[in-house]
């Protein structure tokens, strides 16, 4: 790549820079430190808290685990650590249910809200410490007269509804590990999710609201629970009053088995390293991994991030985590985080478009949010519909803004500070995954400069670095992100399977951790996530990461969401090709195309010029908005398309094949 193809400010002299692993190229200069006004009230404004990190990270996730946690008996050990097996608070022993309930309502707080609930038609429930207690230990009764006990499994199927959260809880309350799976996976997923852990239990609903319509799942579940022997019992809330079988003396309504149930149930004294849940993520073969959370780190690690990433001020704060509970966000900071830390938040079963666009912005409104967290593939699609929506709407009461998922572009992160935070609020981009359990990278907003993009760096206790194909530390550029140390909330193994965690995590760089996202360091040390390393392309020899092109097409005005991948090229290896969404009122053309090809061109360079833009109204993605680029993979090279049941809306896959097929490609 000639010198003039590189952007402006490219080091082309720093020997450790000629062969990256991935090639950074996508320049941000824009800052926007603290606000004297945040910082005012703000938990975190200096630099004492990563100091006293730097100087004992054991010392420093012990204080943090006395201070944020109640314990029946305190710990003999911090951390014993036999890479990669962790064990943290060695002989502690806790409840989670109670932390995240009883000892509020114990100290006064029983009447205040955990969660405002709005259901998509419109109903509402507003739900106490004390009522969800109250709730929490009936369930966990009813459990227990099924005859689950300390150690078994129990999967839990279920729409965005109070009744999953009580479930989950319940199951702590006695010492049983869940099973969360996402309502919106199929009953084979539900099934080999089931029979994995061998659960006992089946918790789940007769259906759940999304866009106007009901998602039928007892039936789906009925398909799965056809080949699941260790299921004993189902338990079934009655959401949508959708017609479905029950199986005598298997199947229970929810509300039968509640109106009779024991108000009380002493919680278990659970081990820090009992099994708290699984949660499957999908791996490279068929076969999902059951990643596994114990009790003690898990809890420290959310209620800490909770705390200071989110500068949670539990008495005037309404929080709300827009994601689902059956991904991992939801598991942490819908549910554990905030309960453990006293929080009232929100909870929303639907979608942002139903009844109209501006449905978020209503609820934010009503129930004065202070604190929004949600995904970037969300805010892009804000972004296409228009700034009419929130600006019918008065969000004066937000102060924080958070970013989770996959990297934030620079653009949608300006746009989502400026046109929903009102140009006041903080953006903490977080990054973290099912395996870490909590937040590891993100500002604390009092304390750190933002710059729109970046993650910026990690948090204190977590030690990240990026390396090079051999392990060599990055200290410019791009490479591969590593973790070097053990974290609280860490993974402690794939459910049955140890030699899978340690080949799949651990056996790409000796000692540290490697979950596969690619990153850069900028000059000044800001660290910018560049999605899975899967997704970097190939052209001409450069190591070209998809979200730095994605970075670049957002920055033109007319663009919503972009994205790339990288399509076999006998000349290039791999030639670049995007599928656009533009912004309301923006025409799609030709020349619209090439104006955008020579944008990311001067942003980035021509490297990273697209061959081909394709023009389209919306991506393929997941229920929890994660673009799907294997599926776009498969329309750029002609193949027929894989697994779709997963997608929010399958029929997006066929009209972006359509458009494949008659958009040109540009020379």
């Amino acid at each position: 790549m000639a010198d003039a193809d590189l952007p402006s400010g490219a080091d082309t002299t720093n020997p450790a820079d000629t062969n990256p692993a991935i090639e950074a190229y996508f320049l941000e200069e824009r800052t926007f430190p603290p606000s004297e006004g945040f910082k005012k009230d703000a938990l975190v404004t200096g630099q004492s808290m990563y100091d006293e990190a730097a100087e004992d990270y054991r010392g420093f996730w012990a204080r943090q685990a006395l201070d944020l946690i109640d314990w029946y008996d305190e710990w003999d050990t911090i951390l014993e650590w036999d890479l990669p097996f962790a064990r943290w608070f060695v002989g502690g022993t806790l409840n989670v249910a109670y932390n995240c309930l009883d000892r509020h309502v114990a100290n006064g707080l029983g009447d205040k809200v955990a969660y405002y609930w709005e259901g998509e038609p419109g109903d509402t429930r507003t739900i106490t410490y004390a009522q969800l207690l109250d709730e929490v230990q009936k369930f966990a009764n009813v459990l227990k007269g099924m005859g689950v006990t300390r150690g078994d499994r129990v999967a839990i199927y279920m729409p965005m509804i109070p009744e999953l959260p009580v479930a989950m809880l319940a199951c702590t309350r006695i010492g049983a590990a869940h099973s969360v799976v996402f309502g919106g996976f199929s009953s084979d997923a539900l099934r080999d999710r089931i029979n994995d852990a061998e659960a006992k239990v089946l918790v789940t609903a007769d259906g759940g609201n999304r866009r106007g319509a009901v998602t039928a799942l007892k039936p789906a579940a009925d398909v799965a629970l056809a080949d699941t022997p260790s299921i004993e019992h189902v338990v079934v809330v009655q959401r949508t009053k959708n017609d479905v079988e029950m199986v005598d003396g298997r199947d229970h309504w929810y509300h039968d088995v509640m109106k009779d149930a024991f108000p009380k149930c002493e919680p278990e004294r659970m081990d820090s390293e009992d099994l708290l849940y699984l949660l499957y993520t999908s791996g490279t073969t068929a076969k999902p991994k059951g990643i596994m959370h114990t009790t003690g780190g898990y809890l420290t690690q959310v209620a800490f991030t909770h705390k200071y990433v989110f500068d949670l001020h539990p008495d005037t704060d309404v929080y709300w985590c827009a994601a689902d509970i059956g991904w991992v966000t939801g598991h942490s900071y819908i549910v554990y985080g905030p309960l453990a830390n006293g929080a009232t938040s929100v909870m929303y079963e639907g979608t942002p478009d139903c009844p109209d666009k501006d449905r978020w912005w209503s609820i934010i409104e009503k129930y004065g949010v202070t604190i929004l967290y949600t995904a970037p593939t969300a805010i892009r699609t804000f972004m296409k519909w228009g700034t009419q929506y929130p600006e019918a709407h008065d969000m004066s009461s937000l102060r924080l803004l958070g970013s989770v998922g996959e990297p934030i572009n620079p653009e949608a992160w300006v746009w989502y500070w400026e046109h929903i935070g009102g140009g006041s609020c903080p953006v903490v981009d977080t990054w973290w995954q099912t395996e870490t359990g909590a937040i590891m990278i993100s500002p604390l907003p009092g304390a750190t400069t933002l710059k729109p993009g970046s993650a910026t760096f990690p948090l204190p206790g977590i030690s990240a670095e990026v390396v090079d194909d051999d392990a060599k530390r990055v200290d410019v550029g791009g490479g591969y992100l590593t973790l070097t140390q053990p974290w609280p909330a860490m993974l402690r193994g794939i459910y049955g399977d140890p030699e899978r965690y340690r080949d799949t995590y651990w056996s790409r760089f000796e000692g540290r951790y490697f979950a596969g996202d690619g990153a850069k360091l900028d000059d000044d040390g800001y660290l910018w996530l560049l999605g899975r390393v899967d997704d970097v392309m190939n052209v001409s020899g450069h190591r070209v990461s998809t979200t730095e092109v994605e970075s670049a097409l957002v920055d033109h005005p007319s663009v919503a969401e972009a994205a790339v991948v990288g399509a076999k090229d006998e000349t290039t290896g791999q030639a670049i090709i995007a599928y656009v969404t533009l912004r309301g009122g923006q025409e799609a053309s030709p020349e619209r195309g090439e104006e955008l090809r020579k944008h990311v061109a001067v942003k980035i360079g021509a490297i990273a010029r697209p061959k081909t833009i394709i023009f389209t109204d919306d991506l393929p993605k997941t229920r929890s908005g994660k673009i799907m680029r294997r599926l776009l993979r498969d329309v750029a090279e002609g193949r027929d398309l894989g697994d779709t049941t997963t997608l929010a809306d399958a029929s997006v896959v066929d009209e972006i094949k359509k458009r494949a097929t008659t958009s040109p490609t540009e020379e």
